[in-house]
């Protein structure tokens, strides 16, 4: 049973890594995140269309919950 259960890792990678394989030749594009902080479209032929950048990360301490910001209301416009 060990012996099976240290195979756990090994066996996520490589299915990963085939699921992804997988959503890369489907047509269409797919929308990944990269790592230089740019939002890319990759498409099935391998070209790579930038969309926008990214704004810098919040770094953060494991364990830190974050609270997203509360929206201010928008004020009606009188006509």
């Amino acid at each position: 049973m060990l012996s099976a259960e240290s195979r756990i890792p090994q066996l996520a990678t490589q299915a990963g890594r085939a699921a992804h394989q997988r959503a890369v030749s489907q047509a269409g594009p797919l929308v990944m995140k990269s790592a230089s902080g740019q939002l890319v479209a990759r498409q099935a032929g391998g070209a790579e269309v930038v969309i926008k950048n990214l704004p810098a990360s919040t770094p953060a301490r494991a364990g830190t919950v974050l609270k997203r910001a509360a929206k201010t209301p928008k004020k009606a416009s009188a006509r």
